[in-house]
């Protein structure tokens, strides 16, 4: 079968052992979570959209098909990722949710059909949606106070966002104050995007004056909002559609979606012509092909369309469903495909000693992007789709990101063409290349791995960049490139380094200041820079460790969990001497499995790694992650509902439940907080007076929650 972290992940749901299902869901949750960070903080995506929604419903088949795993969900709802340190922080009010995703007729049919059942409308009852446009730019969130405008933010992590204010005020499409009558308090949201004809000329400028090209609209207006200069952000050409709203403090300008769009027009703001109401189907689907027809001649770039339910009063009933509402979702576009040559394979070695395969394309354009690189994923994908350097091949661009070649044209293979084979040994240090066996399976993993380990120069520095990245200690002013040339000098070889460097310079003969591109202001920044981060979260420690399958979520399980980075090493150590207990301890958290577990007592187990993490303990302070707030009286509890409910549906109950931050389970354990029994309710009320769980009744509930 394919591992859990096989980019294919081809093995039906329905042959997924519980276990196996488990590992898959750990590798899905870490890998979707880097992902968020470098699409919505980043604005840096390596992966195509199409490649990201694939993932994302993998997840949530996973969830589907595996009960048990929807207790540990929560691990991966929230939306985006964490805002930028670079700007000032702005809590979002309401949350700035994520939509899901179809992807053909049916799709839309079938989300149809799920808010009549939730619903428990008949198909002779009529339900209106909006049809609109999904502009692929970035999102932003505008409170406007007595009509003026006060705050602007980037949807982060969909909590807390960046404060753009400063910078949104130089776009001339969003107004000062808005028109007319308003609410009190008002948070308008939409997208902010940069035309195509202002992209082409803003990418003819930067050629013109030496500065890198922008790869693509969304990634050229990202990085025009995010300047910490407003007079870079008003020299470029940003736009603003005006689509959604958060907050609202006073009267509602309208009650359906429609009319909230018509009245951010008459307020000033603007808003997509292309939106229409739809009481049919088929004019939710007539309406998509309209506007994907009209696609190449809008003048800005949209990956799709999102359908809503118009009426207000049932989006509320609605509700949502993890990190996107039950009343809307997003039908994405096709890929866009081209024909073009395979140059060469590239073999990258990654941090952890991972040989990747990178394709080298004869540059082509897609979509209007130029595009000239390609994943392979791994060497069994190469095999399995028989890719060949000198090859005509197909690639996909979902995204504007790096595509993948989706096939080969076979009837244009070169006659001497021969099978690629991929390399046993490292690439960047010639030791030997292996794929390790996975020890529950036998069978050989999808990656091939150098053996080196730290005298490979690929790993140490990848290593490093990976302890100074954004997501771990993100030092600024040491990024890839100086990294590189501080390993290559001997400066910087591990962690320990970076925090004595201010110290050795001061002793050598040569300092810094002297280098080519440095000089005393630069140097003082460094330093600085490194002195700032002597004392970091907890979470962020630990993802710096580079420790094999702890990504970013598993590392603040890990934070929230140990509280420090020594009762970490020490059940680690105690799991290594063959400690049962404390092994258990690792695998009961949530998110943590056996392989999961297994990196880190091999980690810990190292004696080089524990030298390490002494000496780096000796400079930085790692603190404890802020404490998980609660705000209702079953925020955190195990609630199961049986019987009969009369003021609410099952689903509606649950996912009020969920919404006040308890965990709604199936069945009845000792683990369970709080059973509702309405009328009928048969073997789940006895499991609850067998584990002594507490039982309320339907109304109880309401009076409970304040509702």
């Amino acid at each position: 079968m394919k591992k859990a972290h096989d980019p294919l992940r081809s093995t039906p749901l329905e042959q997924l052992t519980p276990i196996e299902a488990r590992l898959e869901w750990q590798a899905l949750a870490d890998e979707i979570a880097t992902h968020d960070v470098h699409y919505h903080r980043d604005d840096a995506p390596v992966i195509s959209d199409a490649d990201y929604d694939s993932l994302r419903r993998r997840f949530e088949g996973l969830l589907a098909a595996f009960p048990d795993l929807q207790k540990e969900h929560s691990s991966l709802t929230r939306v985006g990722a964490k805002p930028s340190e670079k700007f000032s922080k702005v809590k979002h009010a309401v949350p700035m949710l994520s939509l899901a995703n179809t992807f053909s007729d049916e799709d839309v049919s079938d989300f149809v059909d799920r808010v009549r059942r939730f619903l428990d409308w008949p198909s002779t009852r009529e339900i209106a949606f909006t049809a609109e446009p999904k502009i692929d730019g970035l999102s932003c969130s505008l409170r406007f106070e007595k009509s003026q405008l006060m705050v602007a933010a980037t949807r982060g992590d969909g909590e807390e966002g960046e404060d753009v204010t400063a910078n949104v005020r130089t776009i001339h499409q969003i107004p000062a104050k808005l028109h007319g009558h308003t609410p009190d308090v008002i948070e308008v949201r939409g997208e902010i995007y940069m035309a195509t004809a202002d992209f082409l000329a803003l990418n003819e400028r930067q050629e013109k004056e030496g500065k890198p090209a922008f790869a693509n609209p969304r990634n050229a207006a990202a990085g025009s909002l995010r300047q910490l200069d407003p007079a870079i952000t008003a020299a470029r050409p940003l736009k603003f559609f005006a689509y959604a709203w958060g907050l609202v403090e006073g009267a509602m300008p309208s009650d359906t979606q429609s009319g909230m769009v018509k009245a951010f027009h008459a307020m000033g703001l603007p808003t997509n012509p292309l939106t229409k109401r739809c009481v049919t189907l088929q004019e939710m689907i007539d309406h998509y092909r309209r506007i994907e027809d009209q696609r190449a001649s809008l003048g800005y770039d949209i990956d799709g369309v999102v359908y809503k339910v118009d009426d207000l009063a049932l989006q509320a009933r609605l509700g949502f469903i993890s990190r996107s509402p039950r009343w809307a979702t997003a039908r994405k576009f096709p890929a866009e495909k081209a024909t073009t040559t395979l140059l060469d394979i590239d073999i990258q070695v990654g941090r952890t000693g991972a040989l990747t395969p990178v394709a080298k394309l004869q540059p082509v354009s897609v979509g209007g992007v130029v595009v000239s690189n390609a994943t392979l994923h791994n060497e069994d994908e190469i095999a399995r789709k028989d890719i060949r350097i000198g090859d005509t091949v197909i690639i996909q661009r979902a995204g504007d990101v790096i595509p993948q070649i989706v096939a080969v044209v076979a009837d244009k293979r070169k006659q001497n063409s021969k099978p690629f084979a991929f390399p046993d040994h490292c690439p960047a240090c010639g030791s030997h290349a292996v794929r390790e066996t996975d020890p529950k399976t036998g069978e050989p993993e999808a990656v091939r791995r150098c053996t080196a380990g730290l005298i490979c120069p690929a790993q140490a520095t990848e290593r490093l960049k990976h302890f100074a990245s954004r997501n771990a200690f993100d030092i600024e002013g040491l990024g890839d490139k100086q990294i590189e040339g501080f390993f290559a000098d001997g400066l910087i070889t591990r962690p320990r380094d970076i925090f004595t460097l201010e110290a050795r310079d001061a002793r050598a003969l040569k300092k810094l200041k002297d280098r080519e591109g440095y000089g005393a202001v630069s140097v003082k920044k460094l330093f600085d820079a490194i002195a700032s981060r002597k004392s970091v979260t907890l979470n962020r420690f630990i993802f710096a460790l580079g420790i094999r399958h702890v990504g970013e979520t598993t590392a603040k399980q890990l934070a929230r969990h140990f509280g420090s980075v020594d009762h970490l090493r020490d059940v680690a150590l105690k799991a290594a001497e063959d400690g049962a207990a404390a092994r258990a301890e690792l695998e009961a958290i949530d998110g943590i499995g056996p392989i999961v577990a297994g990196s880190i007592v091999d980690f810990f187990n190292e004696a080089h790694n524990r030298e390490e993490l002494a000496a780096l303990l000796e400079h930085v302070t790692p603190e404890a992650m802020e404490a998980v707030q609660t705000s209702t009286p079953v925020t955190g509890k195990t609630i199961v509902f049986t019987g009969a409910l009369v003021r609410m549906t099952r689903d509606e109950a649950k996912a009020m439940a969920e919404r006040l931050g308890a965990k709604v389970s199936g069945s009845v354990s000792k683990k369970t907080d709080l059973l509702v029994a309405g009328p009928g309710a048969g073997s789940k009320l006895e499991d609850a007076k067998k584990h002594g769980v507490e039982v309320i009744d339907e109304d109880e509930w309401f009076n409970r929650v304040g509702a």
